[in-house]
């Protein structure tokens, strides 16, 4: 999402890093871009100034001019008030003294309210917590059976109910006498939307929140939405009183306003943020680790974080064994891919790298393809078990045969089989005398 208010900073400090000795010429000219860059991006005005402004206020003075190394000073000045912005700290889930804890989600009809019910079910169960969630929306007529289809592919309890003479009022009622009879820790109620706000939606958001008495009440909004996404915001805190937000849609080509206006303007938290459609792309939203993606410092902790959610324990022993025995294979390879694959879009994975940022516009678009790593899978598939174990049997003839049966060119197949050669003479390294010594060098590059 930030991927054009990112580039565009990165010139503007790129130039200032460059000049050597700062003025407060060159700082003006450079806070005129970085508060363009802000108002393209969507970014609420009075925000922008008030950003711009404390900027200024900071990197004014002779400790930034007689600094060593002025331009990085004033990039540490700017994150500082991006992080400030953007929320300052990462703000908790509530949880009840005694369960369930209920949480109450809000929003307007479209916004991702049924898919983020079971994302934030899903991200509670993986903490160790029991969910059940609650199919409240009895406006829109397919809600019930989403969330019920959603719940059924994730394993996780839905209590619904499509009784002629049920309310939202009634079934939430039921699912909260039902969690605390199971003891269960958290209750998503999944309530009702609306095309615009209206007396109607609010009336009804406040009959279920007075009669449940949530310990969070969260609206979800979608990112593309830019400014209206505020606007909202602002409306139902001020009607039925939110404690948090999650935003959607935040892995779309959005400009970003709507991140770093939210919390300026509402006054209200964001907790999480939706990058993609799987019901495993929730996240916690974290002010400091965003406002480093924007300015291309890159974001290891989520990446580690992404890693640990992926690798298997066991797996990573075994394929360690097989490394030490020097027989790491096509299957394991094809293993990794598909690890990598899981924890999102190379282009998001190498955002989250320290560095790689500045390599924008160096980097070959078609280097990133992810139709690459489709094409190594699909030659795989179309080895056989022997081809995989053992990949120098595979002649002409067997990679024809692999080229036709994949779909792909005989210089694809190949281009493949090198580079799984260079894989294997890597990993023999590592495993050899001196790995670990090599395998840490490599990660202080």
């Amino acid at each position: 999402m930030f991927e054009s208010l990112s580039d565009k900073l990165n010139g503007v400090f790129g130039k200032l890093t460059n000049s050597g000795k700062l003025s407060e010429k060159n700082i003006d000219d450079a806070l005129r871009e970085v508060r363009l860059s802000l108002l393209e991006a969507d970014v609420d005005f009075k925000v922008t100034r008030q950003f711009v402004k404390n900027v200024k206020q900071r990197a004014s003075g002779d400790k930034v001019y007689n600094s060593l190394t002025p331009g990085q000073t004033v990039i540490r000045i700017v994150r500082e008030e991006l992080i400030n912005i953007l929320g300052g700290e990462t703000v908790e889930l509530e949880r009840a003294n005694q369960p369930p804890s209920v949480i109450m989600l809000a929003g307007l009809q479209g916004s991702g309210k049924t898919t983020s019910a079971a994302k934030l079910a899903l991200h509670l169960r993986k903490q160790k917590h029991s969910v059940m969630m609650a199919a409240c929306d009895l406006q829109r007529p397919a809600a019930i059976e989403q969330l019920k289809q959603l719940g059924l592919q994730l394993d996780l309890d839905v209590h619904a109910e499509q009784s002629p003479n049920s309310t939202p009022l009634t079934v939430a009622k039921a699912a909260v006498n039902k969690a605390a009879k199971d003891r269960v820790h958290y209750l998503i109620l999944d309530t009702a939307g609306r095309l615009a706000v209206n007396d109607e939606l609010m009336s009804e958001l406040e009959e279920i929140r007075n009669a449940t008495s949530p310990v969070e009440t969260l609206l979800v909004v979608d990112a593309m939405t830019g400014q209206d996404a505020v606007n909202s915001g602002s409306t139902f805190n001020s009607k039925i009183g939110i404690t948090g937000i999650i935003l959607t849609k935040m892995d779309g080509d959005a400009r970003g306003g709507a991140a770093l206006s939210m919390r300026s303007v509402t006054g209200v938290p964001i907790k999480y943020i939706t990058v993609g459609e799987r019901p495993d792309q929730l996240e916690v939203y974290h002010p400091d680790r965003i406002a480093s993606r924007i300015l291309g410092m890159g974001d290891v902790e989520s990446l580690i974080e992404k890693a640990e959610t992926q690798f298997d324990t066991e797996q990573a022993v075994a394929l360690e064994n097989k490394i030490r025995k020097n027989q790491f294979d096509l299957d394991d390879m094809l293993e990794q891919f598909k690890t990598i694959k899981k924890m999102g879009s190379i282009s998001d994975i190498l955002g989250m790298m320290p560095g790689v940022g500045a390599l924008k516009g160096k980097i070959n678009s078609k280097d990133l393809d992810e139709g690459q790593i489709s094409r190594v899978e699909a030659i795989i598939h179309s080895m056989t078990p022997s081809e995989r174990r053992e990949p120098t049997i595979i002649n002409g003839s067997r990679r024809k045969r692999i080229a036709v049966g994949s779909g792909t060119s005989i210089t694809q197949v190949n281009q493949l089989l090198s580079q799984f050669k260079q894989m294997q003479k890597m990993m023999k390294k590592l495993s050899g005398p001196g790995g670990k010594r090599a395998l840490m060098g490599m990660m202080k590059r």
